[in-house]
């Protein structure tokens, strides 16, 4: 086992390894920013560095997390999500540096990053895959031929593209000669590449995932699926295991194919295959994610295992400690990411200080997060302040659960998803299982709500502007 893993991230997934960490009797290392230099992940691990300058350089710069490891004796890197997690070149750093990166090689990591790639290996496995074209496109010419040959709607998508960036929805040819550019532009940004690819686009489906696991001796498994169709802006807001919409033939044909695709990329680790699902119930690869998933916590209710854990093990070298047969799936799990946001406003991110912080509890009750009261909401991070997870026997009983445990939340001085979430527990067609990608785009006007007011955000209100007025 490793002598101390640093771990290369921040926020709620930093504090989440480090526990895993704990209960395997291995010390860690914290990087962080000036401005998280107080937060809680900082306090509980066995030691703490910067890693600045900047709010983000320092967690973006390969070469000095490898010399803060080399300088305090940690002998592998758990990456979490974000920042480099998914960045073939800081897993090449950490080989050639005699450090353990605690996920997948870089060659699968740069091999299914590449989602033209990707899909032309699923295709060879026999998986089925969203109909569209296998290359980039290298103008706009070529993109309105495909496209019409392909029939509109089509989803003009980055080839290294992720997380809904470099991603343009095209009904018409005028969508496409509008956004070409636009996509390229974005995917250049955020990826350092500006080819792009042309799929069909799928009406209302639901986004399922299978997470995987795969040690460096052939065994595979999967632990199940993820629902996790309700998003914002191709951004996940509310998961569910496992989906209500999947019946046991097709829950067996989508776990087998997760596997197939596994073991054709020759991944090792933990990672996650996404799928489309149409109404038909008609399955398509999306993508690969090379890393933990921020909803891994349901996945980890229902089968009891810690998905963290085993990605320390499988990278010291373990077997898994299970096959197949053995994961028996139980209940029914929901998270909610509790997010600085106005969902009454665009989802516009909100930054301040929390004036007061009150989290649910009780049976079947779970948080990761790491914020408190007090805690100034920074501008320059994800918005997303906790993740409330919740398990019930039954899915109405989970449903119930996370009703109530909204109930009791209690997040002042910023606006937060949570108003939302209640209502959304409480909508009938969300207790009946029925949501795709597009529940949240049609059902918001009809979610509503009241802004929630505490007489204590009115007193601290008066007393900012007393205190400006006063050393004016």
């Amino acid at each position: 086992m490793f002598k101390k893993v640093l771990i290369a991230n921040r926020g709620e997934i930093a504090l989440r390894i480090i526990r895993s960490c704990k209960e395997l009797n291995i010390p860690t290392v914290a990087i962080h920013s000036e401005a998280d230099a107080t937060t809680l992940y900082v306090k509980k691990a066995d030691e703490a560095c910067l890693v600045g300058p900047g709010p983000v350089a320092g967690y973006l710069n390969i070469y000095r997390i490898i010399d803060l490891a080399k300088q305090r004796g940690a002998d592998a890197i758990h990456p979490g999500y974000g920042f480099l997690a998914e960045n073939h070149e800081f897993a090449e750093a950490c080989l050639e540096n005699g450090i353990t990166f605690i996920g997948p090689t870089p060659k699968a990591i740069r091999e299914m990053g590449d989602k033209i790639f990707a899909r032309q290996m699923v295709k060879r496995a026999g998986v089925p895959v969203v109909p569209g074209i296998d290359h980039g496109i290298s103008s706009i010419e070529e993109a309105e031929r495909i496209s019409s040959e392909i029939g509109y709607p089509v989803m003009l998508k980055a080839s290294a593209g992720g997380g809904g960036r470099g991603l343009r929805l095209c009904r018409i040819p005028d969508d496409l000669k509008r956004t070409y550019e636009m996509a390229r532009s974005e995917a250049m940004k955020a990826f350092g590449r500006d080819d792009v690819y042309i799929e069909k686009y799928i009406e209302s489906p639901r986004h399922i995932e299978f997470q995987i696991l795969a040690d460096n001796y052939g065994n595979i498994v999967h632990m199940g699926e993820r629902d996790c169709s309700i998003q914002r802006r191709h951004q996940k807001l509310i998961e569910v295991a496992p989906s209500p919409f999947l019946d046991p033939e097709l829950r067996k044909k989508m776990g087998d194919a997760a596997v197939t695709v596994t073991r054709a990329a020759g991944y090792t680790n933990a990672g996650t295959v996404e799928f489309l699902v149409d109404k038909d119930k008609n399955f398509y690869f999306l993508e690969m994610n090379t890393r933990i998933q921020v909803e891994h916590t349901i996945t980890e209710e229902i089968t009891g295992i810690d998905i963290v854990k085993e990605m320390i093990k499988i990278a010291a070298g373990e077997n898994l400690s299970f096959s197949q047969d053995e994961i028996q799936i139980s209940g029914a799990a929901i998270e909610c990411r509790i997010n600085a946001e106005d969902p009454r406003n665009n989802f516009l991110p909100a930054t301040g200080r929390l004036t007061a912080y009150y989290s649910p509890g009780g049976f079947g009750v779970r948080i990761d997060g790491n914020v408190y009261r007090g805690y100034l909401v920074p501008p320059y991070y994800d918005s997303m302040l906790a993740k409330l997870t919740v398990w019930g026997r039954t899915w109405d009983e989970s449903v119930s659960r996370m009703a109530r445990s909204l109930d009791e939340f209690v997040i002042r001085g910023v606006k937060t998803t949570i108003p939302l979430y209640r209502m959304i527990m409480r909508d009938d067609k969300f207790c009946r299982g029925e949501f795709d990608t597009h529940y949240i785009d049609n059902n918001l006007d009809a979610l509503v709500y009241e802004d929630e007011n505490d007489r204590l955000d009115l007193v601290y209100a008066i007393a900012t502007a007393i205190a400006a007025h006063t050393h004016r």
